[in-house]
């Protein structure tokens, strides 16, 4: 593996910033941290070393088995604390959450068409991790009763994501090694912004609340995979003579991957329900 300076940068940062957060007491948040980093890593790890074909089917169980415990974990954990701070407020922050996560998303695009001195999927995803650690350490800061399985199923999807983009930037000819960064991007911000008192007022709260609700369901349903022609899992797939009947295959294990994801994150609040 050729490595990237600037993602070295990465891992020295999150390592440097744990005792730190350690002392504060923001073990749920570190170990979060550490599992986007390990998540994203690892994935990437793997995906550069797939060879010349990449299995799309497993690209789509990632996906789906991360989307559907996002969407799940999203409504169940975030959105009723939302709503329950102040309904309108809370319904409001929602909103603005999914169009300001679509709006990043679709403007962020046209920076792919700029000529930036960084690999433009590096860029993409580490803008995207630092703003979703920055959430996530406001909502552990200010909800600490939240457990663990909220934020592990909130970054479940930088598994896959490490892995698609490190299979680009393997056929691009470009070192993998530059995810390092956006895979510790998450506990870059998480933990700075864990520290970050928000004020006692249940309309502020609602909002703040509502909007990170609203930016997890944004991601999650961007990152429901979709198997249709010139989508990412069909440039993976390199669709041949057989591309319908492969992509009809394919959206059936999208939707049993998704739900799956959603009913793991059921199982597990009833585990965890239990046992409390």
């Amino acid at each position: 593996m050729r490595l990237s300076r600037l993602g070295l940068l990465g891992p020295v940062a999150l390592v440097a910033l744990t005792p730190f957060a350690l002392r504060a007491g923001l073990t749920k948040v570190v170990g979060i941290s550490w599992v986007a980093f390990a998540a994203m890593g690892g994935a990437a790890f793997v995906g550069e070393r797939t060879g010349a074909s990449t299995d799309a089917g497993r690209l789509v169980w990632g996906y789906g088995l991360a989307s559907g415990a996002m969407i799940t974990s999203a409504a169940v954990f975030i959105v009723p604390g939302a709503i329950g701070h102040h309904p309108k407020f809370g319904g409001f922050g929602i909103a603005f959450g999914v169009l300001a996560g679509f709006s990043a998303h679709t403007l962020g695009h046209r920076a792919m068409h700029t000529d930036l001195p960084f690999d433009h999927t590096a860029v993409e995803l580490t803008a995207h991790s630092f703003a979703a650690g920055a959430i996530i350490g406001i909502v552990y800061g200010n909800m600490p009763s939240l457990g663990l399985l909220l934020g592990l199923a909130i970054v479940s999807h930088k598994g896959p994501a490490g892995y698609a983009a490190a299979d680009r930037l393997r056929r691009a000819d470009k070192p993998v090694s530059v995810l390092l960064l956006p895979a510790a991007g998450v506990g870059i911000t998480a933990l700075p912004a864990s520290l970050l008192t928000l004020p006692s007022s249940d309309p502020v709260n609602a909002v703040v609340f509502g909007f990170a609700a609203g930016v997890f369901l944004h991601v999650a349903m961007d990152f429901l995979p979709r198997c249709e022609l010139g989508g990412e899992v069909y440039e993976v797939a390199q669709i041949t003579d057989d591309a319908h009947a492969l992509l009809d295959r394919l959206r059936a294990q999208a939707v049993a991957s998704t739900g799956l994801g959603a009913v793991a994150v059921f199982v597990a609040w009833l585990i965890l329900r239990g046992s409390a």
